[in-house]
């Protein structure tokens, strides 16, 4: 489609391959199959949820909230739910929503999910952007017993003078899509790529150092890191800002892309899976992405 090749994109990005959804496929059917993996673990049938949370900003449709398709889908008839947009941070916000709802006694449980198809917001004539994304759900279910876990802290920030370096320029109320605006390909994702990885690699440092020292951790305490999988070069570099050896990073951005609110709970779900986590192991989430946002969770396995 554009002039690039497999060398270029995984040198710059680290990127081998990464899904793309089917025609039709929405958000809510990769959340969906998301969310029955994560109830199955937690031995939670549906119609015992009580609340869903997406983190998307690639909604089935602007209108109604993707919660309630997945609420229908699954058949949690008794769970309420509602979506966060926040972008590749959407699933740190997601998780520190529903802990705060679930320890505050509003709710006994919470499915969140990040959940993305990148794909019906990628711009594929650009070839700065367009080698980057792929289509991924992940998901969690948050309860109150802390037998089975802890999430010990959040911190989550924004800089609404960075809005425009990561943008869709149009298809919202304050610049609605009109002929004009799709001819320009207005509705398309677009990124300042360089400042971007800037901003990203000091976000990581940053957000890390802060929630670490205020629950009294160090880096030499935590191990595993799951971050945002947004670029390898940017992980690589705010890695040895850290001073984290790269074996206790969780990778897999070379088989998924960017994946924006699904890739943190992706890259968790890998690293359970394949045994990168012990009973007891203190994990540190971290994402970045639009607005400008970035954040940290940080929790006992």
């Amino acid at each position: 489609m554009v002039e690039t090749s497999d060398e270029w994109i995984r040198t710059r990005t680290g990127m081998r391959e990464r899904r793309i959804a089917a025609p039709g496929q929405g958000a809510s059917d990769l959340a969906v199959a998301a969310a029955r993996g994560a109830l199955r673990a937690a031995e939670l049938d549906a119609d015992k949820l009580e609340l869903i949370i997406v983190a998307t900003f690639t909604p089935d449709r602007p209108l109604p909230a993707t919660a309630c398709y997945v609420q229908r889908k699954l058949g949690a008839t008794n769970a309420a739910g509602f979506d966060l947009s926040i972008a590749c941070t959407g699933f740190i916000n997601a998780l520190m929503t529903a802990d705060s709802l679930v320890a505050g006694g509003m709710f006994r449980n919470a499915l969140v999910i990040g959940t993305e198809v990148m794909s019906s917001v990628t711009d594929y004539q650009d070839r700065d952007s367009c080698v980057l994304f792929g289509d991924a759900a992940g998901a969690a279910v948050v309860g109150a017993d802390a037998s089975e876990g802890q999430i010990l802290d959040h911190v989550v920030k924004i800089d609404g003078q960075g809005t425009e370096m990561i943008s869709i320029p149009s298809g919202g109320s304050a610049a609605p899509l009109t002929a004009d605006r799709l001819e320009a390909r207005e509705n398309f994702l677009r990124l300042s790529g360089r400042q971007v990885f800037k901003f990203a690699v000091n976000a990581i440092g940053d957000v890390v150092g802060e929630i670490l020292l205020r629950n009294g951790y160090t880096i030499a305490d935590v191990d595993l890191f799951v971050p945002h999988q947004a670029n390898l070069r940017i992980i690589e570099a705010a890695a040895t800002r850290l001073g984290i050896d790269m074996d206790r990073v969780i990778v897999n951005i070379d088989r998924y892309g960017n994946t924006s609110a699904a890739s943190v709970p992706l890259a968790l779900d890998e690293a359970a899976s394949t045994g990168r986590l012990k009973r007891g192991d203190l994990v540190c989430l971290v994402a970045f992405g639009a607005g400008l946002s970035w954040g940290a969770t940080l929790l006992r396995w």
